[in-house]
């Protein structure tokens, strides 16, 4: 079986409050776009001498060990319930790690998938949900596949009715990692400003006043080249530019294909394509 998890964007995303439990409740819209990974599951040899076969190429991911990718705990998740047979996974990364687009939890989410199909387990949405919550904060998400706004941790998903279709997207990623935990400790909580879902029924081009991350002050402050990537696309002709997630990803979006742009940013990862 071959799927094809896709990365996401996020739309504004504010950081309401810190939580007893240590996450923080936040307020985002998420949206697909359409770069992917390519995710191959497979039965293998019943009397295989490894439970699971997981391997990976493409793009690097930074895991100690292959094991210890999100589509392997997705498996033991699954298999811990229902006692799954032999399996062979293999992903072919696309979607750079730690860029904010969410795409480990994407491919944890279409392991979960595949794997309820494969095997017919007759899992429900909501009992997919409960696995990929176990996952991550936004992998729920991929499972519901279309624009959503997200509250709580970002697992408390709200359909919205928002479209980019013809639009066109382009990715640039410094070569920075930005840890999640250490964006979170340098972020200041607060109450949004509007309610996302409202502020993004306005044009797209009065985004840019009014629709925003909060990682990326403190982001910015200590990697300034994500700070002048955003300024250089509105330079460009974006009609919207933010970070996406706790970045180091930022996106511009524009009214024409950009390829242009591919070769304009030393050492970073570039990608752009049209959104649907």
């Amino acid at each position: 079986m071959i799927l094809y998890p896709p990365a996401k964007i996020n739309m504004g995303l504010s950081i309401i409050e810190k939580r007893p439990d240590g996450f923080h409740n936040i307020e985002t819209v998420f949206y697909p776009i359409p770069l992917c990974d390519r995710l191959i599951v497979e039965t293998i040899d019943k009397n295989s001498n490894q439970k699971l076969e997981f391997t990976c190429d493409g793009l690097e991911i930074p895991v100690n060990e292959p094991c210890n990718n999100l589509c392997c705990k997705a498996y033991h998740l699954l298999d811990a319930d229902d006692q799954l047979p032999p399996t062979k996974i293999h992903l072919r990364k696309a979607i750079p790690a730690g860029a904010g687009l969410g795409g480990g939890s994407s491919d944890a989410a279409y392991t979960l998938l595949a794997l309820n199909e494969l095997y017919q387990l007759r899992l429900s949405f909501e009992d997919l949900t409960r696995y990929a919550s176990q996952i991550g904060s936004d992998c729920s998400f991929f499972l519901l596949g279309k624009p959503a706004f997200g509250s709580g941790k970002g697992d408390i998903l709200a359909p919205v009715n928002l479209s980019l279709a013809g639009y066109h997207i382009l990715l640039v990623k410094p070569p920075v990692f930005v840890s999640t935990a250490e964006a979170y400790s340098s972020a200041t909580p607060k109450k949004a400003l509007n309610h996302l879902p409202e502020a993004l029924q306005a044009p797209i081009s009065e985004w840019r006043y009014t629709v925003f991350n909060d990682f990326e002050a403190p982001v910015f402050s200590k990697f300034p080249e994500t700070g002048r990537i955003k300024e250089r696309l509105y330079r460009e002709g974006a009609v919207y530019a933010a970070m996406s997630g706790s970045g180091s990803c930022i996106y511009g979006i524009f009214e024409q294909e950009r390829t242009d742009l591919l070769k304009s940013f030393p050492d970073c990862f570039v990608w752009t394509g049209k959104m649907t």
